[in-house]
């Protein structure tokens, strides 16, 4: 009988292994494509959109996650000039935005959504001799200024697709980070 209960105990978990590695997601978007959060910004139509325009497109700045604010000296830091960029090279939604002194602010903003999944065997995984991730998604940054209320500028870049696969090899397995714990405690 023990036998037989060993058995079916080693065929349930070697079934279900691949179902018993972690998985991870990150959901810090409030729109659910890139497409989707790409249009939303491309809605600001500068020198003409307005902060409630903004809200209207998504964007809420008291409740929208992974939103950093820039004051005028942040944007100085990110648009003055340098050696090889002249002014005149510059936007002219920029210039206003840095003419403007303190009425200038902005902010950055990082839409995306990810998935990271342990694929592979759950044995060679669990006891660390090898793991394979497979990490899924999309990542779009924009960059919006203002004057005042006014929108005078709007970019956005970003990664419209993320398909990116790690595979750790262990050749120690779970004594892989023994040597190195042994040097740090002496």
């Amino acid at each position: 009988m023990k036998k037989l209960f060993g058995a079916m105990a080693l065929v349930l978990l070697t079934s279900a292994c691949s179902s018993m590695l972690p998985k991870a997601s990150t959901d810090a978007s409030n729109f659910q494509s890139f497409d989707e959060a790409r249009a939303a910004v491309e809605k600001l139509q500068p020198m003409k959109s307005d902060r409630q325009s903004l809200e209207n497109n998504g964007f809420n700045l008291k409740s929208h996650p992974n939103i950093k604010l820039l004051t005028h000296a942040d944007v100085v830091r990110l648009f003055v000039p340098t050696s090889l960029l002249k002014r005149e090279d510059l936007d002219p939604g920029i210039l206003k935005c840095l003419e403007a002194r303190d009425a200038c602010r902005g902010m950055e903003v990082t839409e995306s959504r990810m998935s990271r999944v342990r694929t592979g065997n759950f044995w060679t995984d669990f006891t660390n001799f090898k793991r394979r991730t497979e990490t899924t998604g999309w990542r779009l940054d924009a960059l919006i200024l203002f004057v005042d209320d006014l929108v005078v500028y709007r970019s956005w870049g970003g990664q419209p697709a993320i398909n990116e696969v790690e595979v750790r090899t262990n050749p120690l397995g779970p004594f892989q980070e023994i040597g190195p714990a042994m040097l740090t405690t002496q």
